[in-house]
């Protein structure tokens, strides 16, 4: 199979199915950033959940290695807020969520009434270098997500998207064993210069951490097996020669935290005992942030953002309150943006509402690990550099890399490109 494809394909099963169906070309500036490395293979890879100092030698000698090897970034950051779904979104698209629409997980839809995921494809607002790459650049894309809801958000945009499988019940995803597997299948057969994959089994099994011993077993043993995962990916790049093809990129969309069964923050009930507010509030419950949304007139809107954050900020284990533009959220935020503090959570609208030990979201949880290695001459590894890379910053490296311009409105991100010689 030509490893530049004009179709679309659907890897489903293990089977490759070939459909019609193309997404429009999104606006772009039309002027590539540089040639781009002509024979180089870029392969993101995202450890859910990962906390920075799990980069370890007796944890992930895998990955501690590939990033003593590369170009490791140790002061990394997710952007706010910290949860799957919006720094996904950031890594493919290098812009803020009021450019792409997707500033959380969950967010209250008035068109339903109620708080949902953003896990329709039409919840992403702008294009990513998935579909950029390919209707651009004509590069086979790839994308291998081990999450139903990532799936979902990011739909068919690549070249080729594998529909996870087996997906766990409770926890809507595929294991890392499954996911690797998925992508050495799509790898050996497209060929994609560009795949974007997710591993789930760290973050799935830190919510379920209590900080007892036998479930600090079980994330260590996860961790272990994803860093075995990682290596049988690797091992089959040198197996058929791509490895000095190679630039992986890998990092975390978010670390984690956790918080003892007591220290859960409600913040529907003092809201709404507010003669303002009183039934005019919704919540979308993210874990480790509430994004709170005032339904009642707009002309009293400004004074119940001020009640809102005067309210919240009394509240035991908020950490703070901020209106939704001081990151760059957009209109699907709400109007407040709460966040709890180290080893808290929030839970609402009851205190049932959300029974998950392990969050994130707050800002403990915005550090993250993030390096490039790989095999090809052009990367020069072995540094550590102390700018705080973003996982904004994934969208704007990957088009440094291939060639690719920026977009309408240019990059919220920064090319994370030192140490890598892309031609000018």
């Amino acid at each position: 199979m030509s490893s530049e494809v004009s179709r679309r394909q659907v890897l489903i099963g293990g089977s490759i199915v070939a459909g019609t169906a193309l997404l429009g070309s999104p606006a772009f500036s039309g002027v590539p950033a540089n040639m781009g490395i002509p024979d180089v293979d870029v392969y993101v890879m995202v450890v859910d959940g990962m906390r920075p100092d799990e980069l370890r030698a007796d944890l992930t000698p895998m990955l501690t290695g590939l990033a003593a090897g590369g170009i490791h970034y140790p002061n990394a950051s997710a952007i706010n807020i910290a949860e799957t779904l919006p720094n996904h979104t950031a890594m493919m698209t290098g812009v803020y969520p009021a450019r792409s629409g997707v500033p959380a997980n969950s967010v209250y839809d008035p068109a339903v009434g109620k708080a949902r995921d953003l896990d329709r494809a039409s919840d992403l607002q702008t294009s990513t270098v998935l579909e950029r790459v390919r209707t651009e650049l004509g590069l086979t894309t790839a994308s291998v997500l081990s999450k139903h809801y990532l799936h979902g958000l990011f739909g068919d945009r690549a070249s080729v998207v594998w529909d996870p499988q087996p997906l766990l019940p409770g926890t809507a995803h595929a294991p890392d064993n499954f996911t690797i597997d998925a992508l050495i299948r799509i790898v050996g057969d497209s060929s994609p210069r560009l795949s974007f994959t997710n591993l789930g089994d760290v973050d799935r099994v830190g919510h379920l951490d209590l900080s007892g011993p036998s479930i600090r077993i079980a994330r260590t043993a996860a961790l272990q097996n994803t860093d075995n995962q990682v290596r049988r990916f690797v091992d089959f790049l040198h197996a058929t020669g791509r490895w000095n093809r190679s630039i992986v990129i890998v990092l975390a969309d978010h670390s984690m935290d956790w918080s003892e069964p007591a220290r859960l923050v409600g913040l529907d009930r003092p809201l709404n005992a507010d003669p303002l507010l009183a039934g005019k509030i919704r919540i979308a419950q993210n874990g480790g942030a509430d994004l709170i949304y005032f339904v009642g007139p707009d002309e009293d809107r400004s004074e119940a953002t001020a009640r809102i954050q005067q309210i919240v900020g009394s509240v035991a284990g908020v950490e703070s309150s901020h209106l939704p533009a001081e990151f760059n959220l957009g209109a699907n935020a709400g109007d407040v943006v709460a966040f709890c503090s180290q080893g808290w959570r929030f839970s609402d609208p009851t205190p049932l509402s959300n029974p998950i030990p392990g969050n994130h979201g707050h800002s403990v949880t915005l550090p993250i690990p993030f390096f490039l290695s790989g095999g090809h001459p052009a990367l020069d590894g072995g540094r550590a550099l102390a700018e705080q890379a973003r996982t904004i910053d994934v969208a704007p490296t990957v088009a440094a890399l291939l060639g690719l311009g920026a977009p309408v409105g240019g990059w919220d991100g920064v090319a994370r490109t030192a140490g890598v010689a892309v031609p000018a």
